[in-house]
């Protein structure tokens, strides 16, 4: 299984485990399991952070490190993501999030996410 984490999973990953579910939790400690964090979300984060919508460390190396410990690699945005969002209805209107619906989709990704507009796409989700 490969997985994706939102972007709010993956700060709760590095910061508050025990707001993920104890599945996913286990899920993120499998060494079988692909897990992959995309470039999106660390987009995201430094954006929400600079204009003052999210409280976290505004160091980049705090990332680096929280992406070594949950062993995820960084997935980049590559045109074929972006294009994909042309098929794409608008069900969920947050750029972010289309992004990543993309990528899962593209890529064959399981998308873990508390975000419950997703299921209204067609793409693997999981919280």
């Amino acid at each position: 299984m490969k997985l994706l984490l939102d972007t709010h999973a993956f700060l709760f990953a590095l910061g508050e485990p025990a707001l993920l579910t104890a599945r996913t939790r286990k899920m993120l400690l499998d060494p079988e399991i692909e897990r992959w964090v995309s470039a999106v979300s660390l987009w995201e984060i430094a954006i929400k952070i600079q204009i003052g919508k999210l409280e976290m460390p505004s160091d980049g190396q705090f990332y680096v490190k929280g992406l070594d410990d949950l062993q995820a690699r960084v997935l980049p945005v590559e045109a074929r993501h972006s294009l994909a969002i042309f098929d794409m209805p608008l069900h969920h209107r947050d750029p972010f999030d289309r992004l990543l619906i993309a990528q899962a989709r593209a890529d064959g990704l399981t998308l873990i996410s508390r975000d419950e507009a997703f299921s209204a796409y067609d793409v693997q989700t999981m919280w």
